[in-house]
């Protein structure tokens, strides 16, 4: 046991904690050994972005002899440490829900993994369109190169659509860990459950937050700030926060929300409309409808 002063009684403090981790349950986790690994997603993650990017970190010299073998390299290792974690999140699952025979954990974890692998090249063809929104929505690119090496909106996006993949296969935790991944690298907060069209541009993206039942159609552009969020949770009769509810805005094709703007609960945004930044919109948007702040005129107007 460590030194200390007179003052301190290191036991007391030590027998209190022991106590809370054992009345305090979800806060802790010990004895539970179905936990992902945080720093295993973060290098799964890594080794993903180079299958989908190649040669974007600039670690690997890909050529046209090597790439077979690199890419054949890390799907191998993807799969086996992929596999390893979404066992955990499953077995984890399985044990809070009391379901009893876990065994099944294992397979399912083959199979996501697999399903997920299989999903790269689709992955890949929606980023190029990504990639493309970038390039033709922000006069400052110089290259598709540039953007992969150097967009945080393009590593945030790419990093929710592998996440996606695996929210749809309910998958515990690792969706969500890949988000917070994300978020901490960018500062764009996406939950994975979030369905994005294809062209989405995100231009700076510095706290921009996209809730989980969000809907975005094609072709939408969001500025840094952004926020598509919920209202005010309804309760049930116990008081408790009703779940499992569309409660984020829906997107239509053609939108740019500018930087700010706060667009909140189930409400549609409609096709061809421009949201001006500042502004607080709790209501739906008809189409081609350009928004502007509370303090000008003409603060929504059809567009021509």
């Amino acid at each position: 046991m460590c030194k200390s002063k007179k003052t301190f009684n290191v036991d007391s403090v030590l027998k209190a904690l022991i106590e809370s981790y054992t009345r305090d349950s979800g806060t802790n986790f010990i004895d539970d050994i179905n936990l992902p690994v945080n720093s295993a997603i973060k290098e799964i993650l890594d080794y993903l972005l180079e299958i989908l990017f190649p040669g974007y970190k600039g670690i690997k010299n890909f050529t046209t002899e090597n790439v077979s073998y690199i890419i054949g390299s890390l799907i191998c290792k993807v799969r086996s440490l992929l596999v390893k974690q979404i066992t955990k999140a499953l077995k984890h699952e399985c044990r809070i829900k009391n379901c009893g025979d876990s065994r099944a954990c294992d397979e399912d974890a083959v199979r996501i993994t697999e399903e997920l692998l299989a999903s790269l090249v689709s992955i890949r063809k929606v980023l190029k369109t990504d990639v493309q929104a970038a390039y033709d929505g922000d006069p400052a690119a110089k290259s598709f190169e540039e953007i992969v090496i150097s967009y945080p909106g393009l590593k945030a996006i790419a990093i929710h659509r592998i996440a996606h993949e695996l929210y749809t296969r309910n998958v515990p935790l690792i969706p969500r860990m890949m988000n917070e991944i994300a978020h901490s690298e960018t500062g764009i907060d996406i939950h994975p459950g979030a369905r994005i069209g294809k062209r989405f541009f995100i231009d700076h993206g510095t706290g921009i937050v996209i809730g989980e039942t969000s809907v975005i159609g094609k072709n939408v552009k969001i500025y840094q700030g952004v926020t598509l969020g919920a209202l005010s949770f309804s309760l049930d009769e116990s008081g408790n926060p009703v779940k499992g509810i569309k409660r984020h805005p829906n997107i239509e094709d053609n939108v740019t929300i500018y930087a700010e703007a706060t667009i909140l609960g189930n409400i549609t945004i409609g096709k061809n409309s421009i949201i001006g930044g500042n502004v607080w919109i709790k209501e739906d948007i008809p189409p081609g409808t350009l928004v502007g702040h509370p303090s000008q005129k003409n603060t929504e107007r059809k567009l021509i």
